[in-house]
């Protein structure tokens, strides 16, 4: 081979090894990006408004930290999709520290937020874990129209026992079953209701029965903004049917312990006022939960 194609070989093969030494060692995070994008994170959520907001605001701050995110939004009530997060096909679902307790436990005796979220971290299956629980809430309740409240003097659940007429419970279907349907309300505090399906999560449909008295009582989240938009009152639970119920994200293996630190940041980054808020947001101003998402991320920064 003539010298000088034998010098330009040997420059050509320098300064590619040079252009791959660049690359590797000119971003310092190329490695964890890398690892974030070799991997997509699935994200679920409720068919619930508010749910939606806290696993879209999880899906930005994920994405903005260089992961792939596939949302799989508004897939159902928690008998539907906790079979597949057990399954494997969900990575990360923004879930309720007491309700989900209650799912695998139905027999807990757990009531407050420290005990209800230890059981909680020693009962879930398989790979699956829980991460930090925050201080927001949105809690089960039941609520009444401030007219029933003040024709019968109700203020708790134990109240109820002073109704003197037929009492009916509004909820999704599932609460006919479920610890703090009717079966509970009678086994905890022997108050008898009859029950009819309204499957809107607690939303204007059952806002709308309850004003119209076809329904008495109804299941609505405290972190619901229609309660006080609507005058209604909800019963103070001075027996604990309901267990505390903090928003707790589920994960699976494939979140690692990057992702989960940043999730972990946004659990203690929120305060019960400000899911009211994000909530209000989405049922007054009737912005989707991307833009609230955003908004909420920018001004509080993740990372």
């Amino acid at each position: 081979m003539p010298r000088r194609v034998f010098t330009v070989y040997l420059t050509t093969a320098i300064l590619a090894v040079s252009a791959l030494a660049a690359c590797s060692s000119s971003d310092p995070l190329s490695s964890k990006d890398d690892k974030a994008a070799s991997a997509t994170i699935v994200i679920g959520c409720q068919d619930y408004y508010s749910n939606e907001i806290v696993a879209e605001i999880y899906a930005q701050a994920l994405e903005t930290a260089g992961y792939q995110v596939d949302r799989q939004f508004r897939i159902g009530q928690r008998e539907v999709y906790l079979p597949e997060i057990e399954a494997g096909k969900i990575d990360l679902f923004p879930e309720y520290s007491g309700p989900l307790l209650q799912y695998f436990k139905s027999e807990t005796t757990a009531k407050l937020p420290a005990a209800v979220y230890e059981e909680l971290k020693d009962t879930m299956p398989g790979a699956l874990r829980v991460l930090d629980q925050s201080p927001a809430t949105d809690q089960d309740s039941y609520v009444v129209t401030q007219a029933f409240a003040d024709q019968w003097g109700l203020v708790s659940i134990e109240d109820l026992a002073k109704v003197t007429e037929p009492l009916i419970l509004g909820a999704n279907s599932e609460a006919q079953t479920r610890p703090n349907g009717p079966q509970g309300l009678e086994q905890v505090y022997g108050i008898a209701a009859g029950f009819t399906p309204i499957e809107d999560g607690g939303g204007p449909l059952t806002v709308k029965a309850l004003k119209d008295n076809e329904i008495q009582l109804a299941i609505i989240y405290t972190a619901d903004p229609s309660i006080q938009a609507n005058g209604l009152v909800s019963l103070e639970d001075t027996k604990g049917l309901f267990l505390a119920s903090h928003v707790v994200p589920v994960a699976s293996d494939n979140v690692d312990s990057a992702a989960a630190a940043i999730i972990d940041q946004i659990s203690a980054a929120m305060s019960p006022q400000e899911l009211i808020a994000l909530n209000a947001r989405s049922v007054e101003e009737q912005l989707p939960a991307k833009t609230i998402a955003q908004d909420w991320l920018a001004q509080n920064p993740i990372g």
